[in-house]
């Protein structure tokens, strides 16, 4: 067997993994923020700007090396390291509440009143940042991660039915997207264009996906590389997926109303599935023309790309209709422990309306994008939306203890509000520092923000020149994990420097 054709069978015919499992996994990223956020507060906490310049090194040892380890060499016991992660949380911040006490004497309910009374600043929504870019630092390591034998297979992209790592990501991408939309973002302005100028602006600033896609096409063609192409089908790629879904959801949301964005999610969803479930459409789909999976003609050869976009057009709507939710400016931290709540409470539902149409009609399948897929991942990104805000609030609630504020990529507890200037007569041991917004420009995670299809780009670029050069089937775990980890950190450090030097890649 020829090396293209060992690599597209050791990433096929796979079944997926737990739900359990693909949860646990975003409960690790939010933990990895947490504790770069606690390393931040307690050891560079009135740090000099010489000492900010560390934070290429203390974000990508602390952020991104985890979910390397995470989902290779550490994915059998890695859900027992979360545990024990969450536990040492618990006790430090215990610790740090028991040391507010003594210096204040405020007891627990004093303390809880005066925390959720906190005003923020709400210049940005930092775990709105966090989840988007993490989707991004994900997607990068399981891309190249999946072609080496350290990473699970059952992990990888299932075949037709079945839930991984890389299942999840695709809708993640189309569901970030959509968070920041212009639909969900401008819902309160007022604006002196009509809907259609609009949303011809937004047709032409997706000629870069257009671009990108051709791009991998030829390329992929060119060198012979590895495809699955069940993923996508013969010359279609995400780009193109990513592309199409934003013109057509455009076009759609001129005609609808975008508040009501979550009925047109509900009713794509629910037509898409029928014709599966009444037609031949599935079997098609499957299996293709003539039952023995041919790929003649350009529908026949790419129909999982092209029929999925119903799927991912769905799963952008309801991306829109979250972000009209979320976006809306909210001051205190007791209003953002509601939208916690609420986001809860709509996980465990779509939770629960996930099993009842598994047992109705049929398991998660990403190749078919069907309901089961679209509920799965509404509520897989509404659940990573949610563990990453409760990440941000468990470090607001240590900076409110603490008295300490210099954390970049979280919120700012605002040094003016009342109770704040009450903290700082209370608080004896600990200076109150003013955030220092230069510091921001040396974090990690704004670097990738700023560039985030760049750094999505650079990932496939290296990831392909990676396999062109190794035989990564059979490496073995050493050079399997310094491979990884010299490709994320040379990720890393591209945005990282333009950056810092205040240059963002995008002319369109």
């Amino acid at each position: 067997m020829e090396q293209k054709e060992y690599k597209e069978a050791f990433v096929s015919n796979l079944n997926g993994t737990t739900l359990t499992e693909n949860s646990v996994a975003l409960i690790s990223c939010a933990l990895c923020v947490v504790y770069r956020g606690l390393v931040l507060i307690y050891f560079f906490g009135g740090a000099t700007e010489s000492v900010w310049r560390k934070f290429l090194f203390i974000d990508f040892v602390l952020l991104v090396v985890p979910p390397v380890f995470y989902c290779t060499v550490l994915s059998d016991v890695f859900h027992w390291i979360v545990l024990g992660l969450v536990a040492v949380l618990v006790i430090s911040i215990f610790q740090v509440y028991c040391q507010r006490k003594r210096s204040t004497h405020q007891n627990f309910k004093k303390v809880m009143a005066g925390f959720l009374e906190t005003s923020l600043d709400m210049d940005h929504i930092p775990f709105v940042t966090l989840y988007r870019v993490y989707v991004n630092i994900l997607t990068s390591i399981c891309i190249l991660a999946v072609d080496f034998p350290i990473f699970p297979r059952r992990l990888a992209k299932a075949e037709t039915y079945g839930t991984g790592y890389m299942d999840f990501g695709t809708a993640a991408f189309v569901f970030s997207n959509a968070l920041v939309s212009p639909e969900a973002r401008q819902r309160n302005k007022i604006v002196s264009h009509s809907k259609l100028v609009s949303a011809v602006k937004q047709i032409l600033a997706v000629w870069p996906l257009v671009f990108l896609g051709l791009a991998r096409l030829i390329s992929v063609k060119t060198v012979s590389y590895h495809e699955h192409v069940s993923e996508y089908g013969l010359h279609w790629n995400f780009f193109f997926t990513l592309a199409i879904v934003r013109i057509l959801s455009s076009f759609i949301l001129i005609l609808c109303p975008v508040r009501r964005s979550w009925i047109l999610s509900c009713g794509i969803a629910i037509c898409y599935q029928l014709l599966l479930e009444t037609t031949d459409l599935k079997q098609f789909i499957l299996h293709g023309s003539d039952g023995k999976d041919t790929r003649d003609g350009f529908i026949n050869a790419n129909r999982e790309g092209l029929f999925s976009m119903f799927g991912y057009v769905s799963i952008y709507m309801a991306g829109v209709q979250t972000g009209i939710f979320i976006m809306k400016k909210r001051m205190l931290v007791i209003d953002w422990i509601k939208i916690q709540g609420c986001l809860a409470v709509s996980t465990l539902l779509l939770l629960l309306l996930l099993h009842v149409c598994e047992v109705l009609t049929e398991p998660v399948s990403r190749r078919l994008a069907n309901l089961s897929y679209v509920i799965w991942a509404v509520e897989q990104n509404l659940f990573f939306i949610s563990v990453k805000m409760l990440a941000d609030l468990v470090l607001v609630f240590v900076k409110f203890l603490s008295g300490m504020t210099n954390v970049p990529c979280s919120w700012n507890i605002l040094p003016d509000s009342a109770q704040h200037r009450k903290e700082r007569t209370l608080l004896k041991n600990n200076v109150v520092e003013k955030v220092d917004k230069t510091t921001i420009r040396f974090c990690l995670i704004d670097a990738i923000n700023r560039n985030q299809l760049l750094f999505f780009l650079q990932s496939n670029v290296l990831t392909g020149l990676v396999n062109l050069t190794l035989d990564t089937v059979h490496t073995n775990t050493f050079i399997s994990l310094f491979v990884l980890l010299v490709y994320t950190l040379c990720n890393c450090i591209f945005v990282y420097i333009l950056h810092i030097n205040d240059i963002t890649l995008k002319f369109w």
